[in-house]
């Protein structure tokens, strides 16, 4: 497989980022806390090993915050649009699918469905909390 380029910004265009390569997972993250952030039900995630992240514009613009250390969400100081959680302990970043606009996003699982307020039938495995591999439980839950 080729490596691919996707090209995302935050809502205004401050900042802008590219991802290169195939994300090391995709899928639907279903947390109080992931939905709390996007004030949306559901998080559509794509995870990418950090050298695979650049921030080509406006990384002065950029806010953190970490109510954990599992979680540094990072969104534009400008717009307030949201680009990507870092999560350390895991080595990944979660760029949003939403902010890369070319991304085929083809999600392959939903982790922490036992905080679901929007159930989905996809047929994908639904992780009460994140697989075994991930340090979860590894349980799943029925649609």
């Amino acid at each position: 497989m080729t490596d691919s380029t996707y090209h995302g910004s935050c809502f205004c265009g401050a900042v802008k980022l590219t991802v290169t390569g195939t994300p090391a997972g995709m899928g639907y993250c279903h947390c109080e806390s992931c939905r709390h952030w996007s004030a949306g039900p559901v998080n559509g995630f794509s995870l990418w090993p950090p050298a695979q992240v650049q921030v080509t514009q406006g990384a002065d613009q950029i806010g953190t915050y970490h109510k954990t250390d599992n979680s540094h969400r990072q969104w534009c100081k400008a717009c307030g649009g949201h680009l990507m959680t870092r999560h350390p302990g895991m080595q990944l970043i979660d760029v949003y699918a939403a902010i890369l606009p070319t991304l085929k996003f083809t999600p392959g699982l939903h982790v922490f469905y036992g905080e679901s307020v929007l159930r989905i039938a996809d047929g994908l495995p639904k992780f009460k909390d994140v697989p075994a591999e991930m340090g979860g439980s590894g349980d799943t839950l029925p649609e």
